[in-house]
């Protein structure tokens, strides 16, 4: 008899000496931090995100985007790390060399107990320089005043105006996390994936290293996506369900 998928995750993720964790929106999601597109909702659904997560749009109205991701910062302030997140912290916590790596821009993993996630479209709580790149405090992150246009603060070291610390469209990923999140693929021998579609390049590509170099891969997620095909075991359902219970199942004791 073929073993439940969970119990086979489990005895993977209990035997394996290297691990990454590599999540994607909808872990997030699911402690109520909008999606990218979802986001531009209220005062904002008006707006073209593609068109508002771009280095033009910013040098064209800077208070605008600012605003913008100032909002967005403060609606992530406002939610909290739900159990899959602990879960992944609590991966950590048993196996220490476990990699971390996620396409999301909030702090909910660090929140969670993670010491040290890779981001690799950056973070909204990493704003830095428009011109030197010089990292700048991260604000109250109160909403603007009328809902969305505040300008951004001046650079300390040289005045340029300060923009959010996130990839936007037409920009390289960070080198130096695109280069942590391969080499932690490359060598890993199970890499979890949770709550990606998969879909978005480079990142997506993270995945498809660690299988091709021999690595078995577990997918966790709600629905079909183009790495079902790439994944040995899929286990269907959301990450504050499911990694709690594949934590559960690997070393009988849940997140705490």
């Amino acid at each position: 008899m073929t073993p439940h998928p969970l119990r086979q995750a489990a005895a993977l993720l209990s035997q394996a000496r290297q691990v990454v964790v590599f999540t994607g929106a909808g872990m997030s999601a699911e402690s109520g931090v909008p999606t990218f597109r979802d986001a531009l909702t209220g005062l904002w659904r008006q707006f073209d995100a593609q068109a508002l997560a771009t280095p033009e749009a910013f040098r064209a109205d800077p208070a605008l985007v600012w605003g913008w991701y100032e909002w967005r910062r403060s609606t992530v302030r406002r939610v909290q790390p739900n159990a899959g997140h602990r879960a992944v912290a609590a991966i950590e916590s048993r196996l220490p060399g476990t990699v971390v790596v996620t396409q999301n821009v909030d702090d909910l993993h660090e929140r969670a107990g993670s010491p040290a996630p890779v981001h690799l479209h950056g973070s909204l709580f990493a704003p830095r320089c428009s011109a030197c790149a010089h990292p700048a405090p991260v604000a109250d992150g109160e909403e603007p005043p009328d809902g969305r246009r505040l300008p951004p603060p001046g650079c300390v070291r040289c005045a340029a105006p300060v923009r959010p610390g996130v990839v936007w469209f037409g920009e390289a990923l960070p080198p130096d996390a695109l280069q942590a999140a391969a080499e932690a693929a490359a060598s890993c021998d199970l890499l979890v994936t949770v709550g990606t579609s998969g879909v978005v390049y480079p990142a997506a590509e993270i995945p498809q290293v660690a299988a091709r170099l021999g690595a078995t891969v577990v997918q966790v997620n709600p629905e079909e996506t183009p790495l079902d095909r790439v994944a040995d075991l899929n286990l269907r359902g959301p990450a504050a369900r499911v990694l709690p219970a594949l934590v559960d199942a690997a070393w009988g004791t849940g997140p705490g």
